[in-house]
């Protein structure tokens, strides 16, 4: 008989965090989110806590967890989408219906109560958190930015109900063959002709001081027309920076400034981690960050995590620019490829730029939904 209990304990909490590592402890693909950061989000001040209401469930057999699950309303979201949807995340089960249907039913009921209305996810409390379900690639590394999970994971979630709400793309990026004299070319004309300049900054305190605030509002604006995304305030913000000083290097911070300084153009990538967070299981420990340094130093893939053009340039080609700069940096350099997070199946304009690289596409990601 399944159990489902919400998780109030420490011992659940516990629970919570580690079942998917025991789920996943054969599977060379999975990747996890470091423990330390996941024991964060069942803390009252957490920044997202203070925008959601959120509810977490544990399913047992026997006493023996067997399914997790994370119900997120996200209310700044909802107002901004004129929405009442409640979100699931961090899903994960055994290949066991009952198990999922009833992780799913305590959430329906939990959201139900609050007047909420459609069940969607694999959803976080942002854009900037893992999101999507995989359907596509499972014999590929997870990115430490996105989520692993098993096959069989859409059955249990179709079963319920769910029907596919919208899908993402993701790729390995190589250098093209030819055409980057030219890109970079013609990315030097536009500079020229529209007053921009490329910056790139020689520490991350200097980007930090200079254009942190700034940059996060950059991103609010190209992406505020996106599936599922929300206002960022400064509480999440600054969350975001003390993650982001720990991670990124200066040389894969790309901007472009207007003549006033204005930010009209960004790109970010981190050195890939997957490897050794998937080594050490989620734990930092003394090798996890021996190898984490090293890494850092000589990444041999670089995730591409975000790439935008203030939405007042992107009929004037400037993402060219961009463009041109990472693909020389890349062919450049001792790095293998990089690789993309999540790109929407109906972002034309991102998946047009994708076409000026040697683009291998390999995977594929779903969010459900469903009326409640």
């Amino acid at each position: 008989m399944v159990e489902i209990k919400e998780v109030k304990t420490k011992k659940q909490i516990r629970e919570f965090i580690n079942f998917p590592i025991e789920l996943y402890k054969d599977s060379e693909y999975f990747v996890p989110m470091l423990a330390i950061g996941e024991r964060d989000i069942f803390k009252p001040d957490h920044p997202y806590n203070k925008v959601c209401d959120t509810c977490f469930y544990n399913a047992y057999i026997d006493n023996k967890i067997v399914g997790r699950i994370q119900g997120i309303i996200q209310r700044t979201a909802n107002e901004k989408w004129g929405q009442k949807r409640v979100r699931f995340t961090r899903f994960d089960a055994i290949d066991n219906q009952e198990v999922a249907n009833g992780l799913f039913d305590a959430v329906v009921k939990w959201a139900r109560d609050k007047g909420m209305n459609e069940f969607v996810g694999p959803l976080g409390y942002s854009d900037l958190e893992r999101e999507g379900l995989l359907i596509e690639g499972f014999n590929e590394l997870g990115t430490y930015e996105e989520q692993y999970n098993y096959e069989y994971y859409q059955k249990l979630i179709e079963s319920y109900g769910f029907t596919k709400d919208i899908d993402w793309v993701e790729c390995k990026l190589y250098p093209p063959k030819e055409g980057v004299e030219k890109m970079l070319t013609v990315g030097d004309m536009l500079l020229k002709k529209y007053e921009l300049t490329f910056y790139q900054p020689k520490s991350i305190k200097e980007f930090i001081k200079k254009y942190a605030s700034a940059f996060f509002d950059i991103i609010d604006n190209v992406y505020s027309r996106l599936y599922g995304t929300m206002p960022l305030n400064k509480e999440i913000v600054d969350s975001l920076v003390k993650d982001f000083k720990l991670l990124v290097r200066p040389q894969d911070v790309l901007l472009l400034l207007d003549k006033n300084d204005k930010i009209v153009g960004f790109g970010l990538a981190f050195p890939s981690i997957s490897e050794i967070v998937h080594k050490s299981k989620g734990r930092i420990t003394l090798p996890f960050l021996i190898r984490f340094i090293k890494t850092k130093k000589h990444p041999k893939v670089l995730d591409l995590g975000l790439i935008g053009v203030d939405p007042e340039y992107e009929s004037k080609g400037v993402a060219i620019i961009m463009i041109g700069r990472l693909v020389d940096m890349l062919r450049k350099s001792d790095l293998d490829h990089l690789e993309t997070n999540l790109m929407l199946e109906d972002n034309y304009h991102i998946l047009n730029l994708m076409k000026r690289y040697d683009a291998h596409y390999n995977k594929r990601r779903r969010c459900f939904k469903m009326e409640i």
